[in-house]
This record gives C-alpha cells, sequence and structure tokens, in this order.
C-alpha cells in the first residue's frame, strides 16, 4: 500500500510539473528597443521600464502566451529634449496614454525554437494586430537554482497606424521621419516559484 501511494504522489507530481510554466522578466537582463528612420539616418531608442511575463512549453507551442506592459514615460533616446518630445502629444502623449500593452494570441510556423508570434500592441490608444519573428533559447537552470529562458522578437509597426503622425515636410521635399518603426525586444526570464 505505502509503494502505490508513493507510486500515486509521484505521478501526481510529474502531472502538475507537466505543462507549460510561466515566466516573469528579468529586467536587469532585458531591453525593449526601436529604430526609426530620421532625416537620411536612423535613430534607436528604447523603453526602461517595463513587465512581462509569458508561459512556455518546449514541446507545446500552442500553450506559449506572453503578456507586457511597457511604461510610456520611460522612453529613452539618450537626447533629452528628443525625449521629452516623444513624451508630448505630438507622438506618445504619456498624459493620455501611459502604457503601451501587448497581449499574444497564439504562434504560428513553429520550427524547433522559432515561431511567429501574433497578438495585438496597444499604443496611443490603439489596438491593431502584430506579429513578431520570435525566437526561444532555454530553458536551462541558472546557478541560484532556478529555470530561466531567453526569448528575442522582432518585428516593424507602421506608427500611423497606432494614431502616431507627427511630421515635418523638408525644404527639398520628403518628409523628417519615417513611418515604419523596427521594434527588437531581448528578455531574459525567470521561472515563477
Amino acid at each position: 500500500m505505502k509503494h502505490v501511494l508513493l507510486s500515486l504522489s509521484a505521478v501526481v507530481l510529474s502531472l502538475s510539473l507537466a505543462g507549460a510554466e510561466t515566466y516573469s522578466v528579468d529586467p536587469a537582463h532585458s531591453s525593449v528597443n526601436f529604430t526609426i528612420r530620421h532625416l537620411v539616418g536612423k535613430v534607436t531608442g528604447g523603453f526602461g521600464r517595463f513587465d512581462a511575463s509569458f508561459d512556455y512549453d518546449a514541446k507545446d507551442p500552442k500553450s506559449w502566451k506572453a503578456d507586457a506592459t511597457i511604461q510610456a514615460a520611460s522612453i529613452n533616446t539618450g537626447i533629452q529634449k528628443r525625449d521629452d518630445h516623444l513624451r508630448s502629444a505630438d507622438f506618445f502623449d504619456v498624459a493620455k496614454h501611459p502604457t503601451l500593452a501587448f497581449k499574444s494570441a497564439g504562434v504560428t510556423d513553429v520550427k524547433g525554437n522559432k515561431a511567429k508570434l501574433h497578438g495585438d500592441l496597444t499604443m496611443h490608444g490603439v489596438t491593431r494586430p502584430v506579429v513578431l519573428d520570435l525566437e526561444i533559447n532555454g530553458p536551462i537552470k541558472d546557478p541560484w537554482g532556478g529555470t530561466r529562458v531567453g526569448a528575442a522578437a522582432a518585428g516593424k509597426v507602421n506608427r500611423k497606424d497606432f494614431g502616431i503622425s507627427y511630421n515635418k515636410v523638408l525644404d527639398a521635399g520628403g518628409l523628417m521621419l519615417g513611418d515604419e518603426v523596427d521594434i527588437v525586444i531581448n528578455i531574459e526570464a525567470a521561472a515563477k516559484k
């Protein structure tokens, strides 16, 4: 009887450990960055305050889920005057729209640790579907006894689709800013205990 109870306990424990595990972002080892055309060059910036969690099971891509919230006021391009302008009503209007949010809707085209991550991005009060190229690394055991995964996601959005349309016409023709924004996200996350 004791042997049966121990075996049953082991089965229940293994079932509870199976399936997708939830991971929380380690902000010290993660970044949310963007690049946009300015005149004939490119400007890169990022957001310093964000939180995200995702569910991941390497054997079951249908279980992959991700949710993220970014504090719009944490935008940083390295130039204070430009950052203040980006926080204004001309761009992110952080007084009215303090956060950006992403909620996943599923993955497609799974090939090993790579996939297309589909979801809804809310920015400037507007929600639109986006598709990001996703790569997952891990899971691994970290030196502190926890489990970690890495995720890299990249994609493009058109800022005008989100109601961010500020621009200036140049004297020689053309516009000061591009409409397409490249997004690059690198995440290291620890399994929730």
